[in-house]
């Protein structure tokens, strides 16, 4: 069971590299016993993601609900055939992450099945489920079982989730329209709804959450401090990028942080994390 064990975790890690090199880079700086449990998350994640965001030439609703199905029986049974369900369900079992993050979480996927836009309400539950709770579920993994620390830490975890998903949506905005048919600013349901105006006011909820996540980031053990906080220095980076454009530039074009830019940031994290705790 060992060499399975390690072949699930690193068949999540093959598909967490493939998909994202900052959150890789990011991973690989942590402690090595955090790695393979947060491969198995993001893995996982992604799974679901690609159900609903390119699987079109399948019944994505029969996916998800298969997908759904197979995760908690994998997570009861202790066992999997589907490696990256076998990775998730030992990370579940072993930091005894609540499951009902994980019903969250598919049930904002399944909302993407069926909505092209959010009014403020569902844009809540949507942003909790697909963004929130996995922070929360990463957290269980960080803390190792010390609940006092998750619960002070909870906030922080959660706020940094939702920075990023609203970041992910300001940066994708053009292809959520155009490949997935969806909007993601509260109450806006065409493109030509979307203006300086709700851009600024996501703007400043992404502010308010960035300041209070670092504020966690500051507290974390140190076996995971400076890869979280590269992450965090990519998604600010790519938030001023961001910032200091406009909507129509938005709605033409993926804005993006160079590789180079990413490593630069990566350095800068590794300087910056030593003074971290202290400012």
């Amino acid at each position: 069971m060992d060499l399975y064990h390690k072949t699930a975790y690193n068949i999540s890690k093959i598909i967490t590299n493939k998909y994202s090199t900052s959150f890789s880079m990011g991973i690989m700086a942590f402690a090595p016993k955090y790695r393979d449990p947060i491969y198995g998350i993001y893995a996982y994640v992604r799974l679901a993601d690609e159900i609903v965001d390119t699987f079109h030439d399948y019944n994505k609703q029969e996916l998800l609900e298969r997908f759904r199905r197979d995760t908690f029986s994998a997570i009861e049974d202790g066992i999997s055939l589907n490696p990256v369900l076998h990775a998730f369900q030992k990370v579940v079992n072993e930091y005894n992450i609540d499951h009902k993050y994980i019903s969250a979480f598919l049930d904002s996927m399944e909302m993407d099945l069926s909505n092209s836009y959010y009014e403020k309400q569902g844009y809540d539950n949507y942003i909790y489920g697909s963004a929130e709770v996995v922070g929360l579920m990463c957290l269980k993994v960080f803390v190792d079982g010390d609940q006092k620390n998750f619960d002070e830490l909870l906030e922080p975890a959660r706020a940094l989730g939702s920075a990023f998903q609203k970041v992910n949506f300001l940066r994708d905005m053009k292809s959520d329209i155009e490949e997935r048919g969806r909007i993601y600013l509260p109450g806006v349901n065409s493109s030509e709804g979307i203006d300086e105006a709700n851009k600024a006011k996501l703007e400043k909820e992404v502010e308010r959450e960035f300041a209070l996540a670092l504020s966690g980031i500051k507290k974390l053990t140190p076996g995971v401090r400076m890869g979280v906080y590269s992450a965090y220095l990519y998604y600010i980076k790519l938030f001023e990028k961001i910032r200091s454009s406009r909507v129509s530039t938005l709605l033409k074009k993926r804005v993006r942080v160079s590789n180079v830019n990413k490593f630069a940031l990566f350095l800068q994290s590794m300087i910056e994390v030593k003074v971290l705790k202290t400012t």
